[in-house]
This record gives C-alpha cells, structure tokens and sequence, in this order.
C-alpha cells in the first residue's frame, strides 16, 4: 500500500501559503484557514481575546451583517462548519459537497477577514463566554487541564486558561478585537488548507483574491515560555467532588525534538486504549477508576507526558502510589517485545483510520505545516514510529519519570495540608 499517496502542495503567492490536498475520488471540500494565534500571545490583560474574536467572527461581516445570515448561507448547503482556539493556533473551517466549494471559499475567507465585531453582539456574546468558561470551572474533567497548565508555567501566557479570566471577558471592547485583529490576523501567520476534490488553479486564485485585504507583515509574536523546576510540584483545588480528579504530568520536551515518536510509544504503553498498563491496573484489577489514559502534549517551546484520571475519593492514594510504582517499572524493566509491537500498530492504526475524510487531510497536514513548515506522510510516521526500540523507551523513561520533573494537578476534598503526602507519593 502507497502511504506516501495524496501528499499536500504547498504554494506560496505573497505573503499568504496555501496547502493544498487534492483528493479526486472525495466527495466533498473541505476550507480551513489557520492562523498562528492563540492563548499563549495574550498577555495578561488580553487573557481570552483569541477565543472570544473566534467566537465574534461568526456573528456578522460587512458582506454578511448578522449571524443568521452566515449560519444560513452554510445550513442551506448542508455544511459541517465551525471555529477553535487553541494555545498556539486558531482555526476557521467548513466543508461542503463539491459543488458549493466556491461559497465555503468565501463565507469562511469573510468571517476570517471582515467580521464587524458589532458592539450589540459583543455585549450578548459576553454572555456566552461566560457562561462556557462556567462550564469548564463546574465539571472538573475539564478544569483539571487547565489546572496542569497553571501549575507548569505558572504567571506568563501557557499557564493561562484559553478561555481567560472573568474581569478580561466583561471588559473587552470592539475596539480591543479590531486591533488584535489587525496585530495577529496578517498573511504571513495565515495558512490556507483546502482539500478534497477542487480544481487547484481555480481555488487557489478565487482564494487570493478573496484574501487580497488582509493585513501584511509578520504580525506578533508568541510570549515565550519560561520553566524552572528542581522538585515535584504540587497544585490542589479544593473542591467538594464524589471523585478526585487529576492529571500527573512530567515535563518532557518541545514538539520538535525527535525523541517525540518514543514518548508517543511510551505514552501508548501506559495509558492507549483498555488493554494499556494503567487502565488494566487502575480500572480493571483496582476498580479505582471510570476513566484514566495517557497523553502527550507538545508544543513550540514546552512539552509534558500527562496521566488524567477520575478516581473513587478512598482509592485516590493507592492508585497514585500504584501509577507511580508503574513509572518507576518502565525505569527499571525493558517492555516485551509483544507489548512494544502492540503499542506501535495502535498508533499507526488510529492514525490510517483518521485520514479518511478532506477533513482529516485538512487537519493532519495543515497543523503539522504550521509548526514545522513542512509536511509528514504516513509512510514517515510509520517508519518513525517502527523504528522506537526497547533501549529507547527506558532510556527516556529513565529521562522524563524523575521526582524533580513531576507535576501533580488535583482537584477535590483537599487542602494544602494535603500537600505534603501527594508530593511523597509521586517523589
């Protein structure tokens, strides 16, 4: 089989990059435009703004002046359609049957540069943030991510939640979105993904000239994140829960360092899927646990290997001790050969199965593009991925599983007297 198939062009016509994914037996197209922005170029008192323009995008353009109009115009042609902010990008999408690819080209290259920021909608928006950033904060699964992030890179951009604070959401202005627009919205941090079955002449010139507006030059840069750590860290949310909900992290690397295929093995072995190490242990034999995986989190400058877990209260030190004896085993004990070839097809599988659709093209080689400047086919990630060893594994087990780079989130019946038998444990 041809993994090397369907790779993406990459153009360039001024300061805009297109990456183009041509797929002739697809059914639909799919339009993505990245843009290098998120909640680590916000500094504290823009904390949230990346997030809350995402949202304001949808809500009128000059061309399009009210949110029915653009939600409208994409229902009306069947459309999957949506936005996202994450710590380092944002993205604007819709996909659509091939023949509506000309109005998915230019409603979404019109949220992305004409929005009105109307101050109505600010207003009305406002209420909606709120109210999602109250979510995040009432269901601890979902706080205890920012939580992590806190205790990692505490005081500076990639401790800060996406989302933002409270007192930044009520106060933002129309004026306040159009100069962040205007600093971070140019054509050297936009990347164009368009793929699925399109003519490639026709839309990267409709597209330019789409995007013949935007704003040019390099924009602003990310915050860069600052780290020191000597000893394990502890951050407890005290919280009265019918679960202890936590995430143990271990400061790793950035997203450029080779060693990321390893720790994608290595995080596959403890906690991918239900036949992994920690779910087998945790849930399974201890009963301790509904959920708990592992994961990896890699970024421009900062990276962590995460284990999330919600544990039963009168479980929740017997399954930490027993999470930390696992590491403590990667340390000591190669894997079996059985364990490590397990470990390797469950990636490379989940990755063949998530290139199916021009969505998944869009998303796969887009994000890698806009980290790396450059694209991976899935003949290089396997081969990648084939080529961790036993030695490897323990080598950065033995790297990354040090008291010293321990991170231990919580939330709970806990207080900071709680503190010093948590940090035992995972010392």
């Amino acid at each position: 089989m041809n993994l090397s198939k369907n790779q993406p062009i990459i153009i360039k016509k001024g300061g805009l990059k297109f990456l183009l994914a041509p797929l002739k037996e697809s059914t639909s197209v799919t339009f993505l435009i990245f843009v290098k922005t998120g909640s680590e170029y916000e500094n504290e008192k823009e904390s949230g703004i990346s997030h809350f323009l995402e949202h304001m995008c949808f809500k009128g353009t000059k061309n399009r002046p009210s949110p029915k109009i653009i939600s409208t115009e994409l229902d009306s042609i069947g459309a999957i359609y949506n936005a996202f902010t994450s710590r380092e990008y944002t993205g604007y999408f819709a996909k659509a049957a091939i023949e509506h690819t000309d109005k998915i080209l230019d409603i979404v290259s019109d949220i992305y540069l004409n929005s009105l920021f109307d101050p109505k909608e600010i207003e009305k928006e406002k209420g909606v943030i709120l109210e999602e950033k109250h979510f995040y904060e009432d269901t601890p699964s979902e706080k205890i991510g920012d939580l992590i992030f806190e205790l990692l890179y505490p005081k500076q951009a990639a401790g800060r939640p996406i989302v933002g604070y409270e007192k930044v959401i009520k106060n933002i202005t129309q004026k306040d979105f159009i100069n962040y627009h205007k600093k971070h919205y140019t054509d050297e941090k936009t990347l164009i993904v368009i793929a699925g079955n399109f003519n490639l002449n026709n839309v990267v010139k409709k597209v330019y000239e789409l995007m013949k507006n935007i704003n040019k030059g390099k924009g602003a840069l990310k915050f860069k994140t600052r780290f020191q750590q000597k000893e394990p860290q502890i951050l407890i949310q005290n919280k009265k829960t019918d679960q202890t909900h936590l995430i143990l992290a271990a400061r790793t690397f950035n997203c450029f360092d080779e060693k990321r295929y390893a720790l994608s093995v290595l995080s596959t072995i403890l906690g991918g899927g239900m036949s992994s190490r920690l779910f087998q242990l945790i849930r399974d034999e201890l009963g301790a646990a509904y959920y708990i995986h592992s994961f990896t989190d890699l970024s421009l400058d900062h990276g962590f290997l995460g284990i999330g877990s919600g544990l039963a209260l009168d479980k929740t030190e017997l399954a930490l001790k027993e999470i930390k004896k696992e590491l403590n085993y990667l340390i000591k004990k190669p894997v079996s050969d059985e364990e490590l070839k397990k470990a390797k097809n469950f990636i490379t599988g989940k990755l063949a199965l998530g290139l199916e659709t021009s969505n998944d093209y869009a998303f796969y080689y887009g994000s890698q593009y806009l980290f790396y400047q450059k694209t991976f086919s899935l003949d290089i990630i396997y081969r990648k991925i084939k080529a961790v060893d036993k030695l490897a594994i323990q080598k950065l087990a033995k790297e990354i599983f040090q008291p010293k780079s321990m991170n231990l989130a919580i939330i709970g019946p806990y207080n900071k007297k709680d503190n010093l038998r948590f940090k035992k444990i995972i010392s």
